[in-house]
């Protein structure tokens, strides 16, 4: 058997007329930037996520830069964030004007590290930007404490987090505003880029709108410098059609996640932990391996294909050197680029593919010893 990472056309074909329907829609009405289909997903998603305010723009890295300038954050501000993310979590804060800080991760969780963010801090720093990796909540109460302490603002970053827990909150409730991605492989995924900020203030939430749109607040009304950011109505229907079948996947994953964490429990894999008082939603399955090119091999002979999220931390990048801080180091961030290994993991792996990865990765581990 072969089973591919990640076949997003699946979810495609499951859902064909319900997204033929939604496209339809927005083609009858004429209406193809922002209008009332971005109004009723922004009503719908903030309803969702807990928050009073949802503001659709065109990407996850828009999402975060603009919320960031919502929030009075820019040129001359640092903004400490985790050093084990992607790369589109530094670029939107770089593209905010702000400038990124790297702090280390907590081993387990492998989100940024409350207990390190003392060491990352400067007199210019203006905001923190926890991110919720693989599907898990970083650990928020410490980290609002530290910032309400010290007056800085924390930003959730929630572009792989749609549905996770926080105690009772949902990501993207707790912090003084949120960015998520829906990208298409995401938890809930568009046809393209798509995001949204999340505000707690109807203020930052009219804010971003006009950051999003040039700063206009009416035709040809122009009252901030903004860019443009806008939500498609076709996007925002498709976002609109999946919706309602989101936490329906996320237990889906959660099941599968299950099945791997009991079928691989005594390997010499090191596998994800919920933290207490979390819910993880598994938009990634990732491992870590000894041996993880020979692990990988051993995998793909099996028809099991696998990736990496992500095989360089953000400061060993060519374009993000710069970021390397002076004097600390980031050495889990390291470590886990080193040895991390994400296993197929979506709501429409069939309970046979599931069970052919969990042996073939039983029996790749099982060779490392």
């Amino acid at each position: 058997m072969r089973v591919p990472f990640l076949s997003l056309d699946r979810q495609t074909a499951e859902l064909r007329s319900e997204l033929d329907r939604a496209i339809g829609r927005v083609l009858d009405s004429g209406r193809f930037v922002l209008g009332e289909e971005v109004e009723r997903f922004e009503d719908e998603w903030a309803s969702y996520v807990g928050a009073p305010f949802a503001v659709g723009v065109a990407s996850g890295t828009d999402a975060l830069s603009i919320a960031l300038g919502a929030l009075g954050v820019g040129t001359g501000d640092e903004v400490v964030t985790a050093a084990n993310t992607c790369v589109p979590t530094v670029a939107g804060i770089e593209a905010s004007g702000a400038t990124p800080v790297l702090a280390d991760v907590e081993p387990v969780t492998r989100t940024l590290d409350p207990e390190r963010l003392a060491e990352a801090l400067s007199p210019r720093t203006k905001a923190i930007v926890p991110v919720h990796l693989y599907g898990q909540c970083a650990e928020l109460d410490p980290i609002l404490e530290f910032a309400r302490a010290r007056g800085l603002l924390v930003i959730e970053d929630c572009a792989q987090s749609h549905g996770a827990r926080y105690g009772d909150l949902r990501a993207g409730s707790l912090g003084d505003a949120a960015a998520f991605s829906f990208y298409p492989t995401k938890n809930l995924g568009a046809a393209g880029d798509a995001g949204a900020v999340i505000a707690r203030d109807g203020h930052v939430a009219e804010r971003a709108r006009l950051l999003r749109n040039f700063g206009e607040s009416g035709r040809f009304r122009h009252l901030t410098r903004g860019r443009n950011s806008r939500l498609d109505a076709l996007q925002a229907a498709i976002l609109r059609a999946k919706l309602p079948l989101l936490e329906g996947w996320n237990e889906r994953r959660r099941e599968l996640a299950g099945r791997y964490t009991e079928a691989l429990a005594g390997t010499a894999l090191e596998l994800p932990a919920e933290a207490p008082g979390r819910r993880h939603v598994y938009h990634l399955y990732v491992v870590r391996a000894p041996e993880r090119d020979r692990f990988r091999a051993a995998l793909r002979e099996r028809g099991v294909e696998t990736d990496v999220h992500y095989p360089l931390p953000v400061h060993r990048q060519p374009a993000y050197a710069g970021l390397t801080p002076a004097g600390r180091g980031l050495e889990v961030s390291e470590a886990l680029a080193g040895s991390v290994v994400s296993l197929p993991l979506s709501p429409e792996l069939t309970d046979e593919e599931a069970a052919w990865v969990a042996q073939a990765t039983y029996e790749a581990a099982s060779a490392l010893r």
